[in-house]
């Protein structure tokens, strides 16, 4: 099932390195949604369920802000979209969101900020990108500099900060079907590897894909295909099963990223997309500066799961 990958959008050419700011507003408009207002008591006690939901991302960023949770975010905010970060200067900008357009399965955006705004309103309420992720990296030409809890004292005024789907997303649909996630049972980050598949380039861009891993039974594995393939904006369904040998992982219990996790014998590895990608791809084309999240810590949004969802 795996594959080099084509989009199916048409790859916008950019201009002078610049932001292509039609497709932003199109993304916004995409995220912005719209409210419905009760009129009836059973109203009205939905919509206080449903403010309820939505201010549990809030209350999760303002816990990661606070500095009392630096772990990784899997199950926090249940049924609240979660996102991969990537801030690149501007003058990086334009070739990485083509790069991210031209490879939708790992890159997803979900949202673009402008440049030097430390802030998506289209995700959340006061959402601040330099604090509300429990862990950053910090990248100087392609090098691993720190592991931050917070990177207000390396905001520049040119970063453009783009916010990327993730897995743990559709991970509540997975359990809500009676299908375990091994990573939350463990109370471990989900396993990551790099792959031999090569990802499309676009300007400076270019690199390997990373996967996420979750063993599976068969038969809940294809069960997976089905739930996963309706949230593809946040890597929809999986790009290979099994065999991991097939797509340069050398050892499953030695992940580049994240925690191994143990596979029963009538498990397969079902292996998906992943938003950590781009720090492979900052890692071999080593721009001057970058920040990313650290894999497994996300930005909890205010969105919900299942407005993300294609059926």
């Amino acid at each position: 099932m795996s594959a080099t990958y084509r989009a199916t959008w048409p790859i916008l050419p950019s201009r002078n390195g610049g932001v292509l700011w039609s497709v932003f507003l199109l993304l916004r408009a995409y995220t912005a949604g719209s409210s419905l207002i009760a009129t009836s008591d059973e109203g009205r006690d939905m919509n206080a369920i449903s403010d309820m939901r939505r201010n549990a991302g809030e209350r999760e960023r303002l816990r990661i802000r606070g500095g009392s949770f630096t772990g990784p975010t899997s199950g926090l905010a249940p049924g609240n979209v979660q996102a991969n970060l990537v801030i690149l200067p501007k003058a990086l900008a334009g070739d990485f969101l083509r790069f991210a357009v031209a490879n939708p399965k790992p890159c997803p955006i979900l949202a673009v900020s402008e440049p030097g705004d430390p802030h998506f309103p289209t995700l959340g309420v006061e959402l601040d990108i330099r604090t509300d992720i429990p862990r950053y990296r910090v990248w100087r030409n392609g090098e691993l500099i720190a592991e931050p809890t917070d990177v207000r004292d390396v905001w520049r005024d040119d970063l453009v900060s783009f916010a990327i789907g993730c897995s743990f997303s559709f991970e509540e649909a997975l359990v809500e079907d009676g299908i375990e996630v091994r990573h939350i049972s463990c109370g471990s980050n989900v396993p990551m590897y790099r792959t031999n598949i090569p990802c499309v380039s676009a300007g400076v861009f270019n690199g390997p894909l990373v996967v996420s891993m979750r063993p599976l039974k068969p038969a809940d594995a294809i069960r997976a295909v089905q739930i996963t393939s309706r949230f593809p904006s946040v890597h929809g369904a999986p790009v290979h099963l099994g065999l991991p040998g097939s797509i340069g992982i050398a050892d499953i219990a030695k992940p580049d990223y994240g925690d191994a996790v143990p596979i029963a014998a009538d498990e397969i590895p079902v292996f998906w997309a992943c938003g950590v990608t781009p720090q492979a791809v900052i890692a071999q084309v080593k721009p001057e500066f970058c920040i990313t999240h650290a894999p497994g810590s996300m930005l909890i949004t205010d969105l919900r799961n299942t407005s993300l969802s294609v059926l």
